[in-house]
């Protein structure tokens, strides 16, 4: 029998007019119990992958060796209808841990939950190395557009003033002709993503408002994704709480990655 086939024993009796003597009733039963069965296994894969079916890109912010190549980062690119950088060298923490290495590592965490639950993810880089720089900002903007994505999200530290601490949720303002057509579907992201973020602990920034998010309209990443987006600032690197906590394997997995994950799963299931 082929897999999740019912063996079914006839008997020589009949029931009505019921053809080589198969008892309807009991056949009835039988498929009816396979069905409920199988809708059964059904929800319960259905809850342990959640994401079947769903395409997410990441974007692990800026490249280690980005400050090694000053002539590339440096390079003038289209923003969103006007000219930026193609890249920077993203902060550190006051002992030398670079964003980029934090960005590479939250991401590459929760690449791998989101995966464990379905979905097909893609980053928008595939080394964290001195000797590789970006991609420009245009070219990490337009990855989730290349990939069909439900969702992209891009992961950042801040380095703000030492005061400063939390993360906060930067969604795309509105640039028109570049963002009109996901400024609701971002808005409903970044509200899934903040609370992704607080449900596993993490605290929202005490600056940019104090709510925990940001709308921006000048970042090229933003403005060039025609599917719904946001960047997240998981801390400030030059806060030494958040600084402890970003240079944790355990709270960058179990806290940032568990957090984004939740807001990604949330929001691609409503």
């Amino acid at each position: 029998l082929g897999a999740g086939a019912v063996a079914l024993t006839l008997t020589g009796s009949s029931t009505g007019s019921s053809p080589a003597g198969v008892d309807t009733r009991t056949v009835t039963g039988v498929a009816t119990t396979a069905a409920r069965a199988a809708d059964v296994s059904a929800a319960t894969a259905a809850r342990g992958r959640p994401l079947t079916g769903k395409v997410v890109v990441i974007d692990p912010g800026h490249q280690l060796g980005n400050a090694n190549h000053p002539r590339q980062i440096n390079r003038l690119v289209n923003a969103g209808g006007f000219k930026k950088a193609c890249n920077t060298t993203g902060t550190a923490t006051n002992g030398g841990f670079p964003e980029s290495t934090f960005a590479w590592r939250v991401s590459r965490a929760l690449q791998a939950q989101l995966e464990a639950r379905g979905a097909t993810v893609h980053l928008t880089r595939h080394t964290n190395s001195r000797a590789d720089w970006g991609p420009c900002i245009n070219v990490r903007g337009r990855t989730g557009n290349r990939f069909h994505a439900d969702a992209a999200i891009s992961v950042h530290g801040d380095g703000a003033t030492p005061g400063v601490r939390g993360f906060f949720v930067i969604r795309p303002g509105l640039r028109r002709g570049w963002t009109d057509d996901i400024l609701r579907s971002s808005r409903a992201f970044a509200v899934r993503v903040k609370h992704g973020l607080v449900g596993a602990g993490a605290r929202p920034s005490n600056a940019y408002g104090g709510d925990g998010y940001d709308v921006r309209t000048d970042l090229g990443t933003l403005n060039w994704s025609n599917v719904p987006i946001v960047l997240v600032e998981l801390g400030n690197m030059r806060n030494g709480t958040d600084a402890h906590h970003m240079t944790s394997q355990h709270y960058r997995a179990h806290v940032y990655a568990h957090g984004l994950r939740n807001g990604i799963v949330r929001y691609l299931r409503h």
